[in-house]
């Protein structure tokens, strides 16, 4: 550790706000890949499964984990996807090769019971993708059908018979997934997939107007066709969408750990020229119609390790292989939290996210077949950040703060933070140290006649970066209070000292 430690201050003033939080900024992802369904959120023989094979502790960590809407089935997966394969007697559904994953999917889990299961966890929102890859626009159609009309139909009233009378009513629609990658089933160029799109959003809108539709946008911000997708895309479809995608997975790539704590700058810079096209086109289109962004794949991913290779060979197709199931460090956790006060931070763009994955599959939840199921390091900062932003409104993110170099990035603020004014009136501050070696010193200017009596402050850290939660040892890496935090009201300030490579969040009263 250096000597030297570094500062940082922000200045809160509830006269300038961003935005207020949309719940859909604590989305998740539940796609049909590895132990991600099957002895993930469902498992029909274990102790605390229900009447559905529905998990009960696992139900019972995705409430506290406070997850709003599902992004279901995929993902690469639904891009090989028949919608129709999932729904009716279990016994007739059939087992499909799954080429996104090399597994066999039985289709024993499908539309149906991912509803029922919505359900069971407090009624979080569905967010449908539909399969653009090797399907297209009839199919899309057909799904919306069945789905979402009340009945009179061959479609709707096959979803009646096979037991869901009242519609699913579901609002918000992908448009495909990642159909900019060479590895997705039915990539797509721009032109081709913005015409596809198109005819696929204008069908949707006759049936329903009202729909809420996610047009595929870039599946990383370093791809080549960056920019110029999102040009072309958007020049296509825009008055028919509400958002567009981004999807960003980070790690420690080639061993360089400096910029890999500081992911967030990447992040921000992602979604401020996403932000950028939007504005362009619309200009350029001369519409008054609005896109924001979606950003429904978002996480840590060590893509190069071997948990994340696919089984292999014409006659290896194993049920739900263990795949991605990464196991998360404190390290981790911080640049998780990072990416977190980043989506915040742009709350007036960013109007949904989706964490990937919700269970196993680079999860915050971990399950053991027939045994417990447990909390990750990256568990902690969700729970968190959603327990106390949900309701409220981001606030300008007047930041001072040291700098430090990265390989990658450049330089880039030491200490990253953000305020949200919660709906009772509190303050809560996220703040991640990106610093391998510094303390910080954070200061929190508050506002003029602040009313606030009491601070809290509590920190996700550890002395060994690379300490983990495992099944044998749950509670490693779980956050504390931190006692420096202290509250000075004649001079309306909060001082908090952070340790390196840390998340904190401060809760004023």
């Amino acid at each position: 550790m250096t000597t030297n430690p570094a500062h940082a201050r922000l200045t809160v003033d509830p006269a300038f706000e961003v935005a207020p939080v949309n719940d859909r900024l604590f989305g998740s992802f539940v796609e049909h890949l590895g132990r991600c369904v099957y002895e993930g959120i469902y498992e029909p023989t274990h102790p605390t499964a229900d009447e559905n094979g529905f998990r009960r502790d696992v139900i019972d960590l995705v409430k506290e984990l406070g997850v709003t809407t599902v992004r279901y089935p995929g993902g690469n997966f639904v891009s090989g996807y028949r919608w129709e394969d999932g729904v009716g007697p279990k016994e007739n559904r059939p087992r499909r090769l799954d080429l996104a994953w090399h597994s066999t999917e039985t289709n024993e889990f499908g539309l149906h019971e991912m509803a029922k299961w919505l359900e069971a966890t407090g009624g979080n929102e569905l967010m449908e993708a539909v399969n653009l890859g090797m399907r297209g626009t009839q199919e899309a159609l057909d799904l919306l059908e069945y789905a979402n009309i009340p009945g009179g139909t061959e479609l709707s009233e096959r979803r009646r018979a096979n037991g869901s009378d009242e519609p699913f009513n579901i609002r918000m629609w992908c448009l495909g997934n990642e159909m900019d990658g060479d590895w997705q089933l039915g990539h797509l160029n721009a032109e081709d997939y913005a015409k596809k799109a198109r005819m696929t959003a204008l069908g949707m809108r006759q049936i329903d107007p009202d729909l809420e539709l996610v047009v595929c946008g870039s599946s990383q911000h370093e791809m080549p066709s960056f920019g110029q997708w999102e040009e072309t895309v958007l020049t296509h479809t825009f008055d028919l969408v509400d958002f567009i995608s981004c999807h960003a997975y980070y790690w420690p790539k080639n061993g360089d750990v400096t910029s890999f704590l500081a992911s967030g700058a990447d992040m921000d810079s992602f979604i401020k020229d996403v932000a950028a096209a939007i504005d362009a086109t619309k200009a350029r289109l001369k519409s008054d119609h609005e896109v924001y962004i979606s950003f429904d794949e978002w996480n840590v991913w060590y893509q190069d390790s071997e948990p994340s290779k696919n089984p292999e060979g014409i006659g290896n197709w194993p049920e739900h292989p263990h795949l991605l199931e990464d196991i998360y460090s404190a390290a981790d956790a911080m640049v998780f939290g990072d990416l977190l006060i980043t989506l915040l931070k742009n709350a007036d763009r960013v109007h949904a996210a989706s964490l990937a994955q919700l269970v196993n599959v680079i999860a915050p939840i971990m399950t053991v077949a027939g045994g417990d199921a447990w909390r990750q390091t990256t568990f902690y900062p969700f729970a968190l950040t959603a327990k106390h932003a949900k309701g409220g409104t981001v606030l300008e993110p007047k930041l001072a703060s040291d700098r430090h170099h990265t390989d990658k990035y450049g330089d880039v603020d030491t200490l990253n933070s953000v305020a949200v004014q919660e709906q009772d009136g509190s303050l809560a501050v996220f703040v991640a140290n990106r610093s391998a070696d510094q303390t910080g010193e954070f200061e929190i200017s508050l506002p003029a006649g602040a009313s606030y009596t009491t601070v809290e402050a509590q920190t996700l850290h550890d002395d060994d970066p690379n300490a983990r939660n495992t099944a044998d040892d749950q509670n490693h890496v779980v956050p504390a209070d931190n006692p420096t935090a202290e509250l000075d009201v004649a001079s309306g300030t909060v001082k908090v000292t952070v340790p390196p490579i840390s998340w904190t969040i401060i809760h004023c009263k």
